[in-house]
Formats: C-alpha cells, structure tokens, sequence
C-alpha cells in the first residue's frame, strides 16, 4: 500500500523535499463543469450580463488562482509557472461550461495541483458572476484530466477511463 507523500514517519504533515528532484519539463491540465438555467447561459454567451465579460474575468481569475496555488494550499511548493493557460467550451445543450485549465513548468514537481487551483477559481468566478440570476448552480466533475513529466510520467483520463 502507497503511504501519503505529506505525511511523515511519525504521522506529522511535512513539506515533500525536492532538492534531489531534477529539473524536468511537467505540464498538467485540470477541467470541469458549471451547470446553470437557460437565462444565466445566455448572459453568459450573449455576454449581456450586468458584470461585464463574465468569461474574460473568470479567465484572468483562474490564471491568478493558479500562480498562488502555494499561498493556498499549505504543503505545496512554489513554482515559476511558464504558462498558464483557461479555455471554455459552451455546451448548449446541456446549459453548462466546461472550464479547462492547463500548467506548464520547468521544476522538480508536478503542476497538478495549480491546474485544479486555476479551474475551481475559474468556476467559482462564473458562479459569483452569475449567481443573480441562477442561485442554483452546480459546479461537478472537476478533477486532473493529463499531466505530463516527472517520476511518474505522463497520463490522461483516456488511459484509465
């Protein structure tokens, strides 16, 4: 059985040392969903809403979200992010948006944790930005997608689903 990387011999929560960790390339990419009513939906994609440009502002929200994974998450390592990257794609038939956020870096561990950072801001902004018009919306399925580089290598969810 896998022990938790965070976790010491003594059961305590510890920052994973990755001074010995060379340098590689590693990119990780995270999405998930939003569903909303047909009248939040078409705010959204006719971009009538009352805010402003709801995905422009989620956009740039998911990219900030993602360079302060660290201030956010308590044991993960600062990174010199080299690319952050959040695209939508409107699914009118089923009034919801999939957000996708993708990380890229050169360091000695893995992005995974700011794509899912980027991703649940970018969410989290569409709701806070739609939420006067559909207080019943739903954020779902979100979770890591591909990542790439690194001691465990690359995966995606076409591998194991």
């Amino acid at each position: 059985m896998s022990r938790l990387s965070h976790v010491d011999a003594n059961g305590q929560a510890n920052m994973v040392d990755v001074s010995t960790k060379p340098v590689t390339s590693r990119t990780a990419r995270a999405r998930g969903y939003i569903r909303m009513n047909a009248a939040a939906f078409e705010a959204v994609t006719t971009n009538s809403s009352s805010k402003g440009d709801v995905l422009a502002v989620a956009r740039v929200a998911g990219i900030q979200a993602a360079k302060r994974c660290a201030d956010l998450i308590p044991l993960c390592h600062p990174l010199m992010l080299t690319k952050v990257a959040i695209e939508f794609t409107l699914e009118p038939q089923n009034e919801r948006i999939m957000a996708e956020c993708s990380c890229r870096v050169s360091g000695q561990t893995g992005v995974e944790m700011e794509a899912l950072t980027g991703v649940n801001v970018a969410l989290l902004t569409l709701y806070d930005m739609c939420k006067a018009v559909d207080k019943n919306m739903v954020i779902d399925e979100v979770r890591v997608c591909a990542k790439s580089g690194g001691k465990s290598g690359d995966w995606s969810v076409d591998d194991i689903d």
